[in-house]
């Protein structure tokens, strides 16, 4: 085929874009592409830049251009780019506008898209290896997963004043799993879910780890003001687990508009009356469910290789003469 190089700026980090950069990298090499990634693009030869974060990766999708103006490149709006940057960001605008397609995780990020970008955009949804067997929950608590770093779009501050909300007899226990990302919000959620039992911050776990944990609770929680589409949700629908998240297009593009799981950005009340509903509600927590099983198939491995695929066919069409010999086309 060729070469691609992927940036994804959190190399470093426990990040969602790491999560979504390393699937990438592997589904593009089960594609037959080389792939070298990294935080930025050195200069390495390369067919094709794929860069995720519009404003992130913004220096090397603007040297790459510079460097190589007839060589594609895909730029892939990931979350605070499309959701708070773009508003008064120059660079989230260069980026879209130099990108020769723009992959969106959901399609309500359509509606962030100037219209001149439009009809460049793609929806890959984000895909998840369904885990091989489903280990039954623990039938002394009601577990709840929050797998979110721990930085203010996230607001996991959410989660721990519902949970201060919770009735004694209550037996959720909200366990969130993330990484520091912000000092501050981390020493508040510390004190601020200080001896309570229906909330515990378990801190950064690895993602096998975190997998399995999820795949045993009886809901996942999104607290998130902002999101591209998390992978977070895909982890969730791939586990067989019903979500309650807030009512942002990044969560209703992956769930549906009409998800009954959903309550207002930073509303902890609302979110602790779904928790009890949830808890205490089996038709309720049964039509959550379904509503998830219906958009499983979204996380499909197979779905997303077949529309990269596509978006690779689109950019560097191959001649049947040229399938045959396998080299790429000019």
């Amino acid at each position: 085929m060729g070469t691609i190089g992927l940036i994804h700026p959190e190399a470093e980090t426990l990040g969602g874009n790491r999560v979504t950069a390393l699937r990438w990298a592997q589904i593009l090499r089960g594609l037959s592409w080389k792939v070298f990634h990294g935080p930025s693009w050195d200069g390495r030869p390369c067919d094709v830049l794929v860069a995720l974060h519009a404003r992130k990766s913004h220096d090397s999708i603007v040297r790459f251009a510079r460097a190589h103006p007839d060589r594609p490149s895909i730029v892939a709006g990931s979350g605070t780019d499309l959701y708070t940057d773009v508003d008064d960001a120059g660079e989230v605008r260069e980026s879209l506008g130099l990108a020769t397609r723009i992959v969106l995780l959901q399609p309500l990020a359509l509606e962030r898209l100037e219209p001149e970008h439009r009809s460049k955009a793609r929806v890959i949804y984000q895909s998840v290896r369904r885990p091989r067997s489903k280990p039954a929950p623990r039938e002394d608590v009601f577990e709840v997963a929050l797998l979110a770093n721990v930085r203010p779009v996230k607001d996991p501050l959410c989660a721990v004043r519902a949970a201060r909300l919770l009735p004694p007899v209550s037996r959720i226990r909200i366990l969130h799993l993330g990484a520091v990302l912000d000092t501050g919000l981390g020493r508040e959620l510390e004190e601020l879910g200080r001896g309570l039992d229906t909330y515990a911050w378990l801190g950064p776990r690895p993602r096998a780890e975190a997998l399995a944990l999820l795949a045993r609770s009886r809901l996942a929680l999104s607290t998130s003001r902002h999101e591209g589409g998390a992978n977070a949700l895909s982890e969730a629908l791939a586990c067989d687990v019903p979500v309650i998240a807030t009512r942002i297009p990044g969560s209703l593009g992956i769930l549906g508009d009409a998800y009954p799981g959903t309550f207002p950005v930073g509303d902890a009340a609302a979110l602790a009356d779904l928790l009890l509903r949830a808890e205490t509600d089996p038709v309720f927590l049964e039509g959550l469910r379904e509503a998830c099983r219906s958009r499983a198939w979204l996380t499909d491995p197979a779905t997303e290789t077949e529309s990269w695929k596509r978006l690779l066919d689109e950019l560097l069409p191959r001649s049947p003469a040229l399938e045959a010999s396998g080299a790429r086309s000019p």
